[in-house]
C-alpha cells in the first residue's frame, strides 16, 4: 500500500513548527525520523492532511548534562544519543535498552522524541521514561509545560499531546552516588521478541543502588509490552530499600509486579503466557541489576 496523499512542510524553526501545528490542528501530524510514521502511513493507519518535517532543526538535537539530569531533544538520532560520550556514566539502562531498539539502520534514521511520541507500549525507551520518572517538554504557540512520563503516557500509542503541541524533549534523572562514593547503582534491560529486532513481546527495566555494606537505597523496576503502556512499579520496589536483596525478596517483588499488569493475547503470545514473561523477565533484570551495583559498591 501507499500512503494517502497529502501535503508536506519543511519547518525552519521550532516556532514555525509550533505555527504550522496551530494552523492544522489535528489534520497534521511531525515527522523526524519517520521509523515508526512512514509505516503506519503506507498501510494506511494514518491519513494526515499534512505532514511537518522537524528534522533538520538543530535546536532539537542535542544531549547534555544539566545537573543531575540528562537533557535530550526530541529530534536527537538514537544513534547520538547511544553514542554519548558521557551516557554510562549518567543514564547507563538508556544504553542498555537503546541496543534492542530495531536494528542499526533503525537508531540511525529514528529518533529519541519520537519513539517516546508514538508511545508503543513495547518500545524500549517508553520503558526507560517510565522506570527513571522521566520529564517531558511539550511545546505549542501559547506555550510549555512539562509533563511526567507517568502522565505522558496515556494507553497504546496515546500520549496527553494536545494537537497543537510538539515534543521537543526529554529529561532523565541521573542517580547520583553516595557521599563519599559509598553507593553505586546498577540497572539492567531484557526482552523477549520473536525475532531479533522485532517489537517485544515483553520487556522488563530495573536499576537499583546499594552501599557496601550491600544494603538497598534505592530501586525502580518496570516492565513494557504487558499492559496499555509501559508499566513502572516503583512505589512497589521501595519494598527493597533497606534491604540486602536476597533472591526471595527479588522473585516475590517480580511476581507481585507480574500479577498487576494488564496484557492482552495475540498470536505471539496469550494474556498468561505474557504474564508469566513479565515475572520472570523483572526477577531476571533485578538480579542482573544487583550484580552489577554489588560489583560496583566493592570496587
Amino acid at each position: 500500500m501507499k500512503a494517502a496523499p497529502f501535503e508536506y512542510a519543511c519547518a525552519q524553526s521550532l516556532e514555525h513548527a509550533c505555527q504550522l501545528l496551530a494552523e492544522h490542528g489535528d489534520e497534521a501530524k511531525l515527522i523526524a525520523g519517520g521509523q515508526s510514521l512512514v509505516p503506519m502511513l503506507a498501510m494506511r493507519l494514518l491519513a494526515p492532511a499534512v505532514l511537518i518535517d522537524i528534522h533538520r532543526l538543530a535546536e532539537l538535537q542535542h544531549i547534555s548534562q544539566d545537573g543531575d539530569q540528562l537533557a535530550i531533544g526530541a529530534a536527537t538520532r538514537q544513534c547520538a544519543a547511544d553514542g554519548f560520550a558521557w551516557l554510562d556514566d549518567t543514564v547507563p539502562i538508556l544504553r542498555k535498552a537503546l541496543r534492542w531498539v530495531g536494528h542499526l539502520p533503525t537508531r540511525n534514521r529514528g529518533t529519541v522524541g519520537g519513539s517516546l511520541a508514538h508511545a508503543d507500549p513495547s518500545a524500549e525507551l517508553t520503558l526507560v521514561a517510565a522506570l527513571l520518572e522521566a520529564t517531558l517538554t511539550l511545546k505549542s504557540a501559547q506555550r510549555t509545560r512539562h509533563v511526567a512520563a507517568a502522565d505522558f503516557f496515556v494507553g497504546p500509542m496515546m500520549t496527553c499531546l494536545e494537537p497543537d503541541e510538539c515534543l521537543i524533549g526529554v529529561r532523565f534523572p541521573i542517580w547520583r552516588n553516595g557521599r563519599n562514593g559509598q553507593t553505586r547503582s546498577g540497572s539492567a534491560f531484557d526482552e523477549i521478541a520473536a525475532r531479533q529486532g522485532d517489537f517485544a513481546i515483553v520487556s522488563a527495566a530495573a536499576q537499583l543502588g546499594v552501599d557496601q555494606a550491600g544494603v538497598c537505597t534505592r530501586a525502580a523496576v518496570a516492565i513494557g509490552g504487558a499492559g496499555p503502556s509501559a508499566m513502572a512499579f516503583n512505589d512497589l520496589a521501595q519494598r527493597l530499600v533497606g534491604s540486602r536483596l536476597d533472591d526471595k525478596l527479588l522473585y516475590e517483588l517480580a511476581q507481585e509486579a507480574a500479577a498487576k499488569v494488564e496484557p492482552t493475547g495475540d498470536l505471539l503470545a496469550s494474556v498468561a503466557y505474557r504474564r508469566h514473561l513479565a515475572g520472570v523477565l523483572a526477577e531476571r533484570v533485578l538480579r542482573a541489576a544487583r550484580h552489577e551495583a554489588m560489583q560496583a559498591s566493592q570496587a
